[in-house]
């Protein structure tokens, strides 16, 4: 998925941005259009406030417990959750739960374009149903799983699938659920902080925040990761996921940042309706420009190009423009469907989507794709 040799460097902190949206690739100054830094969050800056405050007053072990159990209780809070548990990364949530929570006697239902976090689906002990990016599929796969006596049936989904940026139809999938007395997991990594009319997720855009029983998230890859759910699921990975028993703990600085970001979420969504907006200028325009998109209502625009090496020369001619994205073809998506991926965040200007906008057409004008 990544064929450049970029190696993204900072320089030193008064020659970024705040938010890091600038980057040195190549010794050439860039802008950064490769990030699931959506909220402009993701940054050393956002914990130096804690740090500094800190410097004569280290914080006991009791205090970093409570801070964790605090934490927690936001995250419950924000997502409308019973209970959270913080990890350190992607494969401590996503793993941890599929191998914690379900055996050899359960179904695992799973859309084929998650993420690629899920891996450990296929290590799992666990039956699996693979099913196609669509309702249809899915039911015929659950009907599948019907006809034998699992203890329990699981649908497993992203909420904003990272390849082509389409929201999972999660009304939907919760009522098929229903219908077939299935759980629903959902990995809501792109969503988080910003999607929604409060930003709380997938499950508040689908107007089904009490149907979800499994959500995974991160409000910024730096901040670590969180798993919420049922009480007596979050009770039963708290002792049993080997990714998490065995994988340090969030440093204390992080987990306050952390609960920094879930109060100014809380009060303010300002930056969650900045990505969007981003988002809709920078969708309506490359389509007004002439290229071929992904429809969808998340902070991810693919710009389809059909080709594998085409999709690799234009990403590398972009850079030499001053952009980074990357391409993404098979096997990450069937052959035939290959692209480049086009993340947004909050701290991306107008003068940075023109930028990018204008360098997609030059680079599109240069190689006959518009």
């Amino acid at each position: 998925m990544y064929p450049q040799d970029h190696q993204a460097y900072f320089k030193p902190e008064t020659d970024q941005t705040e938010q890091a949206i600038e980057l040195y690739i190549r010794g050439r100054k860039v802008l950064n259009f490769c990030t699931a830094n959506y909220l402009g969050l993701s940054h050393p800056k956002i914990t130096q406030k804690t740090i500094k405050s800190r410097v004569q007053k280290l914080p006991s072990e009791n205090h970093a417990k409570d801070n964790y159990n605090i934490l927690e209780k936001k995250i419950s809070d924000f997502l409308k959750m019973e209970d959270s548990l913080v990890c350190a990364g992607t494969y401590d949530a996503n793993g941890g739960v599929l191998d914690s929570l379900f055996t050899q006697d359960d179904a695992i239902i799973f859309d084929e374009l998650n993420y690629t976090s899920f891996g450990s689906v296929n290590l799992n002990r666990s039956n699996h149903y693979k099913y196609k990016n669509n309702l249809h599929d899915l039911e015929a796969q659950l009907k599948k799983a019907s006809l034998k006596s699992y203890r329990f049936k699981v649908i497993v989904t992203d909420g904003v699938f990272p390849i082509n940026g389409t929201i999972a139809n999660l009304k939907e999938i919760c009522t098929l659920a229903k219908k077939y007395s299935a759980l629903v997991f959902v990995n809501d990594a792109d969503a988080t902080g910003f999607i929604g009319k409060t930003g709380r997720g997938t499950h508040e855009y689908n107007e089904v925040t009490e149907q979800v029983d499994i959500i995974t998230s991160t409000f910024g890859e730096p901040f670590g990761w969180f798993i919420s759910g049922k009480k007596k699921s979050i009770e039963l990975l708290r002792n049993r996921p080997q990714p998490y028993l065995f994988s340090n703990s969030l440093a204390p600085e992080t987990v306050d940042a952390v609960i920094q970001i879930i109060d100014m979420l809380s009060k303010d969504n300002s930056r969650a309706k900045k990505v969007m907006e981003n988002a809709d200028y920078f969708r309506n325009n490359i389509k007004k420009a002439g290229f071929d998109i992904v429809e969808g209502n998340s902070a991810i625009v693919p710009v389809m190009l059909y080709d594998t090496r085409l999709a690799q020369e234009f990403a590398d001619k972009l850079l030499e423009e001053g952009i980074y994205v990357v391409g993404f073809f098979y096997p990450v998506v069937p052959k035939g469907k290959a692209g480049v991926r086009v993340q947004l965040s909050a701290a991306h200007t107008l003068e940075h989507l023109d930028k990018a906008i204008n360098s997609f057409s030059k680079v599109g004008k240069e190689l006959a794709i518009i």
